[in-house]
């Protein structure tokens, strides 16, 4: 009999990817959508007749566990939370709510509801803040320096706990910034390769950004929610970084995506102050020892090519209105 799995965030970057994972995989898939979200299916619309949409959400704990009743899935996957580091400042405690006590609601349910199930909790390089050391490692201390950092830290010791003290297979991934050509262009990576692309085909002429010198660990989102799924298949449930392994600044970004359309990025890009962030004194940049000897997983696409796919991307999708 297919496998279940249950995924919230379905129509977000992850979501959509995860669910396309979990279809080619023979998964029996349901998506928790909230109804305000309902008319926001772009990202999964190829994918409408092979997935199942229920209505929930994650502020309310009754309709979580009518969810979890009806699908009876075998895997759930927490990729849900209000992710925009910026927002959370202006709004932290609505992030608190669905980032930190909607993990608490969702655990709660599955223990009451569906307690053999295996969950894996999105968590977030953001729980590291400002590090003490390079790179990080699934043992580095937690410093979250915004409330979505704060959020991401309650969800991911909580999922700890509900495993160490009710005995859930609950894993948490620690996942560093992952790209893809779902991502919102209020993400930095996106912004530019769109530029890249824009500006090649002259509907644009300039961009403009903060600390070119400012370095990332960026991978490609397809193989992040691989990760995810080979962290449920273990005997064991444990918690890993998912991460590239490596950092690049966003300057080397610049040069790759106006590269890859044949441009001289120093014509057309300017720095502007109101974009740089507060100062980072240590590199976030994930250690995937770990996730590499236990799990046997590395990233399949390198930075370069990860640049590329996105700027061919936004080139033909733009080429085609």
């Amino acid at each position: 009999m297919a496998k279940k799995a249950l995924i919230t965030g379905l129509t977000g970057q992850d979501g959509s990817y995860l669910a396309e994972l979990l279809v080619e995989k023979g998964y029996q898939v349901f998506g928790l959508v909230r109804r305000s979200s309902s008319g926001n299916l772009d990202r999964i619309s190829h994918l409408s007749d092979k997935v199942q949409i229920l209505s929930g959400d994650l502020l309310d704990q009754s309709s979580l566990m009518d969810v979890i009743t009806e699908s009876s899935p075998d895997e759930i996957y927490n990729l849900a939370s209000q992710s925009y580091v910026p927002l959370s400042w202006t709004q932290p405690a609505l992030t608190a709510e669905y980032t930190a006590l909607g993990v608490s609601r969702l655990l709660e349910s599955i223990r009451r509801c569906k307690p053999d199930a295996r969950f894996y909790q999105a968590s977030s390089s953001e729980v590291f803040g400002q590090p003490d050391e390079s790179p990080q490692t699934e043992r580095t201390a937690f410093r979250p320096r915004n409330p979505y950092g704060v959020a991401k830290a309650y969800a991911h010791w909580m999922t700890v706990n509900y495993r160490q003290k009710y005995g859930l297979y609950s894993c948490c991934g620690i996942t560093y910034t992952h790209e893809s050509p779902r991502r919102g262009t209020e993400f930095v990576f996106r912004k530019i390769t769109l530029a890249a692309a824009m500006i090649k085909l002259g509907m644009s002429h300039d961009l403009k950004l903060g600390n070119l010198d400012a370095r990332r660990d960026w991978c490609y989102a397809k193989d992040a929610v691989h990760a995810m799924w080979v962290m449920l298949q273990q005997d064991k449930p444990d918690d890993f970084i998912i991460a590239s392994g490596e950092t690049h600044s966003v300057r080397e970004l610049v040069e790759c995506a106006f590269r890859c359309v044949g441009l001289d990025w120093e014509n057309y890009v300017s720095v502007d102050p109101a974009f740089y962030r507060p100062d980072e004194a240590v590199q976030l940049i994930g250690s995937i020892d770990k996730i590499g000897k236990q799990l046997n997983w590395q990233p399949q696409y390198s930075f370069e090519q990860l640049v590329e796919l996105m700027v061919d991307h936004d080139l033909k999708r733009l080429s085609e209105k």
